[in-house]
């Protein structure tokens, strides 16, 4: 980590907005810095464009007044209620096609009531509004004034917690996390994201105020808990939550996986850190949020499908058909969307098992086409979580698996090609099946479907209208819907 002088702190911040900011507060004769995450990601090398600015007097004014100065470069946006103003700023000459967005309020003070995440502000100094912030590494602030341009102040010293990798409040953390108890996920969220240690007193702080989150919205748990699982390596922020026992609160059908339950010298595995790992694989390809959240979701079924058969061991038969029905409660419950990212993650975690009960056995053409038909365009983010899936340490028995895989992938990959996807549906829908037997939409139509439907799948007939109609005929009397 580099130690930036107040000369150097200067040379970044360099620019044409933050000149003009100084120099309207000096016209205005009032304080004004940059503060919080731009100060952080300053120096940890990381590109932002958001910029947050404390005048010590009124943030909406400065705002204003700057806007006046930059003209059409600027668009201003005030929000009364709040005591705050946003400017959107496009920079000129070489910096023309740079945008940025600065948000101006002024110092204040805040305190809370214990039953709200709404506190009571005031005005108040840098010290208070410096004060009031969650982490030390959030709290520094740069001024922007002429006689003090890119001096640092801070008083927490959250630039040695920087250097050092950790994540510490400013005051006392329980009063923090009392206060707005929103701080205890972005705390996780941060470690998760920078990859830095909760500090031992703030982790300690979390644990014994974890029940204060119920009084937080699921939505504002939602969008940390995506941002958590979007990092680098999310596991971390999983294994926090679950060692602060947050986890327990907000999603315990995964807190519940932590356990390695012994019989008759017959153990299984931790199925939380199992989960962990297999997200962490997914992670270290990319993998998308939804991708990431069936990795999280597909063992939840495990808890309620645990049994212990002396003959066999422990056992977890359709794990992944309870897992998937818990699926859409969970998304409800955390204000996920409930359309078609609920659909996919409940899809992929009815299905994990499937590939792999394939990959056991001869890999025939009908159980593959089964699986292209059931996983749609879905099919390869289910191989990738299956594969992720694979965590065992016996080196052998893990190439064994994946050697299965490509096959599979392979399978699927000459199906493809072959076009079955386009012939899977057979020639013969419902509407005429109705019309020939003069039914109404029923049971026996459903039943009649799937026969043609299966007989297309496991290739007993070709697609072809006339094989399909003798077939239907053959069911339908058997079902006694045709006299003999």
């Amino acid at each position: 980590m580099k130690l930036y002088s107040d000369q150097a702190l200067a040379k970044i911040l360099d620019k044409e907005i933050f000149h003009q900011i100084g120099n309207v507060a000096d016209q205005m004769g009032v304080e004004c810095y940059v503060v919080g995450g731009y100060v952080r990601d300053i120096f940890l090398e990381r590109p932002s464009n958001d910029i947050d600015v404390v005048v010590v007097g009124s943030g909406i004014e400065v705002a204003t007044a700057l806007k006046q100065q930059l003209g059409r470069r600027a668009h201003l946006s005030v929000f009364k209620n709040f005591g705050t103003a946003q400017v959107k700023y496009h920079g000129a000459g070489k910096t023309r096609d740079e945008e940025m967005e600065v948000e101006f309020v002024g110092a204040r003070r805040e305190s809370y009531s214990h039953d709200s995440r709404k506190p009571i502000v005031e005005d108040g100094t840098l010290e208070d509004d410096q004060n009031r912030r969650d982490f030390t590494i959030n709290a520094m602030a740069i001024c922007l004034n002429r006689q003090r341009f890119g001096e640092l102040v801070d008083p927490f010293n959250g630039i040695a917690d920087l250097e050092d990798g950790i994540i510490a409040t400013p005051l006392d953390p329980e009063v923090t996390f009392s206060d707005d108890p929103l701080r205890m996920m972005r705390c996780i969220r941060f470690a998760t994201q920078l990859n830095f240690e909760i500090e031992d007193e703030t982790f300690e702080a979390l644990s014994r105020m974890a029940e204060r989150i119920k009084i937080v919205s699921g939505e504002r748990i939602e969008v940390e808990l995506n941002k958590i699982m979007m990092a680098p390596h999310p596991s971390i922020g999983f294994e926090y939550l679950q060692r602060a026992g947050l986890l327990n609160i907000i999603l315990p059908e995964l807190a519940a996986l932590d356990i390695a339950e012994k019989r008759e010298g017959k153990a299984h595995k931790n199925n939380f850190y199992h989960t962990l790992q297999v997200l962490e694989n997914i992670a270290k390809d990319g993998g998308t949020l939804w991708l990431r959240w069936a990795a999280l979701l597909h063992d939840i079924g495990k808890t309620k499908s645990k049994r212990w058969e002396p003959s066999i061991g422990w056992t977890f038969h359709n794990h992944n058909i309870l897992g998937a029905n818990r699926v859409p409660a969970i998304f409800r419950r955390l204000k996920l969307p409930m359309g078609a990212e609920m659909k996919y993650v409940q899809k992929l975690v009815d299905l994990h098992m499937r590939p792999q009960a394939i990959a056991d056995s001869e890999v025939t053409d009908s159980a593959v086409r089964r699986l292209l038909n059931d996983a749609g365009d879905d099919i390869d983010d289910l191989m990738t979580l299956c594969e992720a899936d694979i965590t065992s340490k016996n080196e052998v028995k893990k190439k064994i698996f994946l050697e299965n895989f490509r096959m599979v992938r392979e399978k699927l990959t000459d199906l493809k090609e072959k076009d079955y996807k386009r012939l899977l549906q057979p020639v013969i829908d419902g509407n005429e099946i109705m019309e020939m037997f003069h039914l109404q939409p029923s049971r026996e139509v459903g039943r009649l479907k799937q026969y043609l439907k299966d007989a297309v799948l496991d290739n007993m007939v070709e697609n072809e209208r006339e094989p399909l109609m003798q077939l239907l005929m053959e069911k339908a009397r058997q079902m006694g819907l045709v006299q003999q």
